[in-house]
């Protein structure tokens, strides 16, 4: 059985409390893409009257590393992730609900076949834009991921 939305927020109550209480919350998840949301509130906001960087960046963040873990639960083996490398550009004020999103769950599998194919680890750029209600891109994170076979025990 795959990842859905309810098993990613109820890992985030437990495993990403922050993000937790911050209100990201995964709204859909398949093999190719992932779409977080989450709105500016008092608890995480700036003081501009928009969301603070950082949350936005755990929910850029959620979106490749779900994709990421689910990938690598396909994949059926022993694979560790870890994110390496990360940058965000900002183009607007964060208000009101934003949606992230990101489509890059393809690159993962190249990259997690390499890995097991080659026993030696592999990095993978997954990019994440935060859109408002009105379309406009307010934020936009890309992330190195690395993906390693772990050795047998």
């Amino acid at each position: 059985m795959g990842l859905t939305p309810a098993k990613l927020n109820f890992f985030t109550l437990f495993k990403l409390p922050a993000a937790w209480l911050c209100g990201v919350r995964v709204k859909h998840i398949d093999d190719t893409s992932c779409t977080v949301r989450v709105k500016h509130r008092w608890i995480n906001q700036n003081p501009f009257n928009s969301m603070f960087w950082a949350v936005q960046g755990m929910a850029a963040e959620l979106t490749t590393g779900a994709l990421v873990i689910s990938r690598i639960r396909a994949s059926g083996k022993d694979i560790s992730m870890l994110v390496a490398n990360n940058n965000a550009t900002f183009s607007k004020k964060a208000r009101g609900r934003i949606t992230f999103n990101c489509k890059d769950g393809h690159l993962i599998d190249k990259a997690i076949t390499e890995t097991i194919n080659t026993g030696e680890g592999r990095t993978v750029w997954m990019r994440s834009e935060g859109v408002d209600k009105d379309g406009d891109v307010v934020s936009a994170f890309n992330f190195e991921w690395t993906v390693r076979l772990r050795p047998a025990k």
